[in-house]
């Protein structure tokens, strides 16, 4: 028996997270389905985080383990294959032999998610169900000084979902980049693990700032409350993306 690391991408628009659900499909299901496929093998595959529905992923990472002989290349093309076959929204970029003691998920040391918005007056069409369209002008400069205040070790409780299974409402922020490229305004979020919701209560957050609602040196305030309700609303699944996963 051998622990794999797969390296994923998928368009998480028409599925239901990335855990196995009894309603609807799941990447974890459409992974474990295409592994049966070509090995018979009845495996339950792991991954860094539980992306919820509609979340992307261009960097997941997840393990498996297989009795099989096919190398790795093998092993890539075979999964890609059958996941073809299921018309699934999800492909293996990468197979590795992982490290001993390796574990997708506990081994992590941080993980990093991108924020996508279209800020412009016109709906998306080719991003559709990928970016949180806000068609009125967002003032960039006003976010990122109330984006200040977030980084850090804090008590996030303020940004956290009310169905949060964490232990702590503490974290440490390593990193919260906003930039505007053409048209898009780009979070870029970095940290060891986060809570649930968390990157998009931020965001929602943060929008409020950026259209005048709030004013910046009040996300401190927010943050200080602990308190979920004082805080904006959660910005849709759609404009997240899990983009890479550090070991």
């Amino acid at each position: 028996m051998t622990r794999f690391k797969l390296t994923l991408e998928y368009d998480g628009t028409t599925l239901l997270g990335w855990q196995r659900q009894l309603d609807g499909p799941s990447a974890q299901e459409y992974l474990e389905k295409a592994a049966f496929g070509f090995t018979g093998q009845e495996v339950e595959i792991m991954a860094a985080g539980r992306t919820d529905a509609g979340v992307h992923a261009l960097g997941q990472v997840a393990h498996v383990d297989l009795d099989t002989k096919l190398n790795e290349y093998r092993l890539l093309q075979a999964f890609n294959a059958h996941l073809r076959q299921l018309e699934a929204p999800v492909a293996v970029l990468k197979i590795e032999v992982a490290p001993e003691g390796f574990h997708a998920r506990f081994s992590a040391q941080g993980r990093g998610y991108i924020y996508r918005i279209l800020n412009r007056a016109a709906p998306p069409i080719i991003d559709k169900n990928r970016v949180w369209w806000l068609p009125y002008k967002l003032d960039i400069e006003a976010m990122r000084q109330g984006a200040a205040y977030l980084l850090g070790h804090h008590d996030f409780s303020s940004f956290r979902a009310a169905a949060c299974q964490a232990k702590s409402p503490l974290k440490t922020l390593d990193k919260l980049d906003i930039e505007r490229l053409g048209e898009e305004i780009i979070f870029t979020v970095e940290a060891r693990s986060f809570l649930h919701h968390q990157v998009r209560n931020m965001v929602g957050t943060l929008k409020q700032v950026g259209n005048g609602e709030i004013a910046p040196e009040e996300v401190k305030n927010i943050l200080e409350k602990k308190d979920r309700s004082a805080a904006g609303p959660t910005a849709p699944a759609c404009g997240l993306y899990l983009s890479k996963v550090v070991y």
